[in-house]
């Protein structure tokens, strides 16, 4: 989830959601805080925060208190470049029977 969908669920402004979160501008990957919102661990600084869904409700329920967390996980709309990858796709699988056959 990124910053915007935590912020959704929480109901909390970008700014808390950053002041909740376990970072460190001078270390990339925090250790776990139980008291904290523990994002994933990432490879660089560049790459934005994420939380893990269940990381989320569990701060929510453990340290705000909501009784009740709804996280809703909702599958990607598809786009023009979505159907273009799936077009490719076909016609990569159809080269490479095509290429099988020749070689049997």
């Amino acid at each position: 989830m990124d910053i915007d969908a935590v912020q959704r669920v929480l109901n909390r402004s970008r700014a808390s959601v950053y002041r909740y979160a376990n970072t460190d501008p001078n270390r990339l990957n925090m250790e776990y805080d139980p008291k904290r919102l523990n994002p994933e661990l990432r490879q660089n600084r560049d790459e934005p925060l994420k939380f893990d869904p269940n990381e989320v409700a569990r701060f929510a329920r453990d340290v705000l208190g909501i009784k009740q967390v709804l996280i809703e996980k909702r599958e990607p709309t598809e786009n023009t470049t979505h159907a273009i990858l799936k077009e490719i796709l076909v016609e990569l699988q159809q080269i490479r029977q095509l290429l099988e056959d020749q070689r049997s």
